[in-house]
């Protein structure tokens, strides 16, 4: 019995600390508002971009991010999927392409855009290939332009 009660609070706890990738815009833009944070878009091709699945596996699940963006950020994924499998739904799509209408014009993969709690661009980037804590100053960098 402690076994499972120990794991279950373990589980909770990890819980806390876990990040939370949207993937709603506008439900993004009310909990920006409510705790008065910036948005981190990340426009990505999951499946088929490789620097995208490198900035995924160095940079977004670093624990370093990790802890940062449950302080500082809300997160918003707009996937670009192109293997079959891994297909989203058509409302998921469609709501990808308006958000990539809006922030993502030149079409550039990866793409990580800033924005304030309003939905205005504070700044873009691309793939740098640094440390986690390097990329988290970058990140802060684009918000004090």
């Amino acid at each position: 019995m402690k076994i499972i009660i120990h794991g279950i609070l373990l589980f909770l706890s990890s819980l806390s600390f876990s990040q939370e990738w949207q993937t709603d815009f506008e439900t993004a833009k009310k909990d920006a508002t409510t705790e008065d944070k910036n948005i981190i878009i990340v426009f990505s091709g999951s499946d088929w971009c490789a620097p995208c699945i490198k900035l995924d596996k160095n940079i977004w699940k670093s624990e370093a991010f990790k802890t940062e963006a449950a302080k500082e950020w809300i997160l918003v994924k707009a996937d670009f999927p192109r293997k079959k499998a891994n297909e989203l739904s058509k409302e998921q799509t469609e709501h990808n392409r308006k958000l990539a209408e809006k922030y993502n014009i030149e079409g550039s993969f990866p793409l990580v855009v800033v924005v304030d709690k309003n939905g205005k661009v504070l700044g873009k980037m691309g793939f740098k290939n640094v440390s986690p804590d390097e990329y988290i100053k970058m990140i802060h960098a684009l918000a004090k332009k």
